[in-house]
């Protein structure tokens, strides 16, 4: 699929509201609803677009600590280790990195002893060597639409 213009302002109008009827979209960038539709459709089919979702404010619903949490893992055990990681509803997050730990994990929570409980509970993980949490302290920006 070739990826052009109207696509990336398709995708655009959607990260701005996803709730965007194909009519209302097609009427914003002057296609006709139909294109639009299928535009669409083929985004869904080749995976560029996974996924509608709402964005939420976090700390209004209770979430007041974000955590950044290293994971230094077993060697030939990471993908395991990830999977079992990214099963837990706190987590936002995972992703292979380099450096000196292997994994890197995004949480939120809300409270000391739900993080605290978590952390020990990657320490309970087999394969889990060591696990290095950092406390945010306040996000300046902390949106993962690319625009």
């Amino acid at each position: 699929m070739e990826f052009d213009e109207t696509d990336t302002k398709i995708i655009k109008n959607l990260l701005v509201d996803a709730r965007l009827s194909a009519r209302q979209l097609a009427h914003k960038i002057g296609l006709s609803t139909v294109t639009v539709l299928s535009r669409i459709k083929k985004l869904e089919q080749k995976k560029i677009i996974t996924g509608y979702t709402a964005r939420l404010d976090h700390q209004i619903l209770g979430y007041d600590l974000t955590a950044i949490i290293e994971v230094k893992t077993t060697k030939g055990k990471m993908l395991e280790i990830e999977s079992k990681i990214a099963e837990n509803e706190n987590v936002c997050a995972v992703y292979d990195v380099t450096g000196p730990a292997d994994i890197l994990v995004i949480s939120k929570f809300k409270n000391r002893n739900e993080l605290s409980k978590f952390v020990k509970s990657l320490s309970t993980i087999a394969n889990v060597e060591n696990t290095e949490t950092h406390i945010v302290l306040n996000s300046v920006k902390e949106d993962f639409r690319l625009s």
